[in-house]
Parts: structure tokens; C-alpha cells; sequence
């Protein structure tokens, strides 16, 4: 019965020795999905700002705000370094916004997130607004 209690005791120790090499196998692998899930987040996060500054400056261009005004108020909305372009017609004012980020902070992988609003122009606007 002893002999028994040694081998148990000697299967036991070699089957924690085969969990920490697949431990050491997997974790590489679950840093790479965590880096890529964090990697969506950011992206997903960017997306959303540049579409709520894009209908942000499409909603001040319509109320007839001059471009510079329009500008502003969607830099502070949009990523930071974010490009603007108003475009304003007689019936509809167009407004796009895009940015490229980083996702993963200084591994060199750059996304360009754009986003685009349209709104009509609100009723007795002077066409030279905008």
C-alpha cells in the first residue's frame, strides 16, 4: 500500500509539471486576444465620437453657424486630430469628420475611423450662413 501512496504522489507531480507548459503555451495566446479586444474597444470608442461630432456640427451648420463655429464645436466632440470638412448646399448642410488612431498605443498600427452627418437646412437661414 505504500508503494501505491509514491507513485500517486510521483503522477501528481509530473501532471503539475504538464500545467504550467500549457499554461506557458496559452498565455501568449490570451494576451493576444486581450491586446485585440482592446484594440476594438479603442477603434469602436473613436468611431462613435467622430459620429456624434459629425451630427453635432451637421445640427450647428444647419442652425446657420459660421463654418469656423461649426469646426470648433465638432473638435471637441471628434479623437484628437481629427479633420473636418463642411460642405454646405442650399437645401442641406454635409458635414464629415475622420481620424486615424492608434489602437494599441506605439505598435505601429494606425485605423482611420470616419463618420458622416446630413442635415437640412432649418427654414429662413440665410443661404451665405454656413
Amino acid at each position: 500500500m505504500g508503494g501505491r501512496v509514491v507513485r500517486l504522489r510521483a503522477v501528481g507531480r509530473r501532471e503539475a509539471g504538464m500545467v504550467t507548459a500549457e499554461t506557458a503555451v496559452v498565455l501568449p495566446v490570451l494576451l493576444l486576444v486581450l491586446a485585440g479586444a482592446v484594440a476594438a474597444v479603442t477603434v469602436v470608442g473613436a468611431q462613435l465620437r467622430c459620429v456624434d461630432a459629425a451630427r453635432e456640427g451637421a445640427r450647428a451648420a444647419a442652425r446657420g453657424e459660421p463654418v469656423a463655429v461649426v469646426e470648433e464645436l465638432v473638435a471637441r466632440a471628434a479623437p484628437d486630430g481629427a479633420s473636418t470638412t463642411v460642405s454646405v448646399g442650399a437645401e442641406e448642410v454635409r458635414v464629415r469628420v475622420s481620424a486615424r488612431i492608434a489602437p494599441l498605443g506605439p505598435v505601429p498600427l494606425a485605423i482611420t475611423v470616419m463618420a458622416e452627418a446630413v442635415a437640412m437646412r432649418e427654414p429662413g437661414v440665410p443661404e451665405e450662413a454656413g
